[in-house]
């Protein structure tokens, strides 16, 4: 296939200032972004390589990590830049149209769903908060550590929490026994611990949705996105009023601030990339590329 296809980055209200505010936008390849209006509601696009975007160079780009951050990058650029003017429904990552025609279908079938979304998410934004357990004994991170943008502490010890380790060995016990005492202790402390960073988990996310309008919860990370040496146990994303970001922030630190089993990474803020409505069914030439790893990596 030669020629070339269309990438979305989002749908956006069908403004006339929209094209002049996107006109000198780079995108995935360096490529010019454009829109692509349908009715009341708008595409933002970039006309990229067909032969860089079919089915078969796709699955093989997404297996480079490089490729799949520097397109990650250019598609989260736009989105912000586009979201510092105006609401907008952000796609998912490598969302393909063969051409403006198929662009428009698309805008014409979600109609009904993009533009009340539109309206329901305009002057608001997206934070996430990730929880990690933090076992006993284990050194916290560094203030800044990890790919947050703002980071919430996690101090001290919690009053009650197990102590460190296990009990030392009585003189009446051989070492055999003694050893398997000590870990019997050690597994004790742990599991103690992660009971009390569940619940601290649980406040904090009541923390944070007090000063939210929604809620999302993604999966823990594991595997590949798993950075840092603590087992990350909530992974919840927030919408926000743009003008409560700092109460939003305050609120999650001063829940954190209260435990010491837990490390907490607040980031943000984002377009609403986790409150975004799904493409409207029918429109098959669109692949479902990449999600959140795409986006962890335009974070890292």
């Amino acid at each position: 296939m030669s020629g070339t296809v269309r990438y979305l980055y989002g749908v956006a209200p069908a403004l006339p200032a929209l094209a002049d505010g996107v006109a000198a936008l780079r995108g995935v390849g360096d490529a010019p972004v454009r829109v692509v209006t349908g009715g009341e509601v708008a595409a933002v696009v970039s006309d990229v390589p067909a032969d860089d975007f079919d089915e078969t160079a796709l699955a093989a780009h997404l297996e480079h990590l490089d490729w799949l951050e520097a397109v990650a990058r250019a598609h989260h650029g736009v989105v912000d830049a586009v979201a510092a003017r105006t609401a907008v429904l952000p796609l998912r990552l490598a969302t393909i149209y063969r051409d403006d025609a198929g662009v428009r279908a698309m805008l014409e079938a979600g109609r009904e769903e993009f533009a009340p979304r539109l309206s329901r998410l305009a002057g608001h934004v997206e934070w996430g908060v990730k929880v990690f357990f933090v076992p006993p004994g284990a050194a916290e991170p560094p203030a800044g550590a990890g790919p947050a943008r703002a980071n919430g502490p996690a101090e001290g010890s919690a009053e009650g929490s197990p102590a460190e380790g296990g009990a030392p060995p009585g003189p009446e016990l051989g070492p055999g026994r003694a050893y398997l005492r000590t870990r019997r202790h050690e597994r004790h402390a742990r599991d103690s611990a992660y009971s009390t960073a569940l619940a601290a988990a649980g406040r904090i996310h009541a923390a944070a949705l007090s000063c939210a309008v929604e809620h999302t919860r993604h999966r823990v990370q594991q595997g590949p996105l798993a950075r840092g040496p603590f087992e990350n146990i909530a992974n919840d994303a927030y919408l926000v009023p743009a003008d409560g970001s700092d109460a939003f922030r305050a609120a999650v630190e001063e829940a954190a601030a209260a435990t010491g089993v837990v490390h907490v990474e607040v980031t943000g803020p984002w377009a609403p990339y986790s409150f975004a409505a799904a493409e409207p069914a029918g429109t098959a030439d669109a692949p479902d590329a990449a999600g959140e790893s795409g986006r962890e990596a335009a974070a890292g």
